[in-house]
């Protein structure tokens, strides 16, 4: 388990600040294997078809927003010693009430979306083998028994063997359609050609961007940090997490740009665009390399499975934990209760139950059309979630609940306001695109 420190009852530090050391990364590998998509892949790679390099600038802007916005839920949890839950029930019973809709919608939708997701690729690579909805309920099955018998550091390690294969993958493809340097140098000049407006702001609010930035606090804990020391070593984790997700981005831009652009080749929207660009790989560069990407492609996907099962379960049993508890003070805090208390909700019956619920119900859609009002509400409440997220960060970190060293100064008030509007811009699209 990691070093710990206890903090005072205000939230200082009672023990001297931890020197930031890349031998505690763990965290934010885990965010960002989670927070990037098989989904994020193909919108970045239709924009790099659709602009060429002209969207550059945008992937840096989104990997800053997505620093600043999980830098600002890691320093609620160690400054405060509360959970990002506990914070948000302080706001109002209306946080409680929407945190809980959509937490069990986005649950069972999801659940389902993952298991198709992380099922696709097996199925390409294994054509004369069993369907995709076998591929897909054993996924979901691998991962629920993963998370339900493995604690923390266990779950740690293999995230960060899967994103190493992501890594490993994404950035060979780039290098092998050979990306175009000067265009890309080019491309991080501000720049918004006709009909792009969209495809930016998808850029720099959606790769990474989902309920997992605000699961990021509870990994933190899960590793052993609990208090303000932490602080400087939880800012390079997280830098370290946005800036190896910008590194994604930039290189499924340059294979849009490169693959994709010139020969005008279009790719399926959703998931099923990876399998597309397996096909133009193989027609390109052989079978080799299109296989190597598959496996990229699982890698992606059956991480952000496990880190969903793990991270939003963790929420789930917090949430749980302090609707039980009477509404002031009632519940213990992270602070009061150490760095054991991330393992003692992995075995609670919340964290448990939420696990099953994201593994079961949803096996049912893989065989129904999604029913259409199920539909329309799970996407307006999940369009509203990283505005709910951005707005309600910067309302706890610039209030007496933070203590003051802590509290935002210009810059992250900066950045998070400028999330906020991006998120609600983005938000309206989204809901404006349901079939309504």
């Amino acid at each position: 388990m990691a070093e710990t420190s206890a903090t005072t009852g205000t939230g200082e530090p009672a023990s001297r600040p931890r020197q930031s050391s890349w031998k505690y990364i763990g965290p934010g590998i885990v965010v960002a294997a989670t927070g990037v998509g098989a989904g994020d892949l193909v919108a970045t790679l239709i924009a790099g078809s659709k602009f060429g390099y002209t969207l550059m600038w945008a992937a840096v802007i989104g990997c800053v927003v997505k620093i600043s916005l999980a830098e600002a839920a890691g320093r609620w949890h160690l400054a405060t010693g509360r959970t990002l839950f506990d914070g948000w029930r302080s706001l109002g019973p209306w946080t409680t009430v929407y945190f809980a809709v959509y937490v069990v919608l986005w649950g069972f939708i999801y659940g389902a979306t993952a298991m198709s997701s992380s099922a696709l690729p097996i199925v390409a690579l294994f054509p004369d083998g069993p369907g995709l909805k076998f591929w897909a309920i054993v996924t979901g099955l691998i991962g629920l028994a993963f998370v339900w018998f493995n604690r923390y550091a266990v779950f740690e390690k293999v995230m960060t063997v899967l994103i190493g294969i992501m890594f490993v993958v994404v950035v060979y493809v780039a290098a092998r359609v050979v990306p175009d340097v000067g265009a890309s140098f080019a491309g991080l000049l501000p720049v918004l050609p006709d009909g792009s407006l969209l495809y930016t702001l998808g850029l720099i609010g959606g790769v990474g961007g989902t309920i997992t930035m605000a699961a990021y606090g509870y990994w933190v804990n899960a590793k052993g940090w609990n208090n303000s020391s932490w602080m400087k070593v939880m800012r390079l984790d997280n830098r370290v997490a946005y800036i190896t997700t910008g590194v994604f981005v930039v290189a499924m831009l340059i294979v849009g740009a490169e693959l994709l652009h010139a020969s005008q080749v279009a790719l399926t929207s959703g998931d099923r665009g990876l399998i597309d660009l397996g096909k133009v790989l193989e027609d390109r560069f052989g079978a080799g390399t299109a296989k190597l990407f598959l496996v990229g492609f699982f890698a992606t996907s059956f991480s952000s499975l496990i880190g969903v099962w793990h991270g939003v379960s963790l929420m789930f049993a917090d949430f749980v934990e302090r609707f039980r508890a009477p509404a002031a003070g009632g519940a213990k805090t992270e602070e009061q209760e150490g760095a054991d208390v991330a393992e003692r909700r992995q075995r609670s019956l919340p964290f448990r139950a939420y696990l099953l619920w994201l593994t079961f119900p949803p096996m049912t859609l893989l065989w129904l059309d999604e029913p259409f009002g199920l539909v329309i509400a799970y996407g307006v409440l999940g369009a509203f979630f990283m505005p709910f997220l951005a707005l309600t960060l910067l309302w706890l970190l610039n209030s007496s609940r933070t203590p003051g060293e802590w509290r935002n100064g210009w810059v992250s008030n900066g950045m998070l306001a400028l999330s906020g509007l991006l998120f609600i811009v983005l938000c309206v699209q989204q809901v404006r695109e349901l079939p309504w």
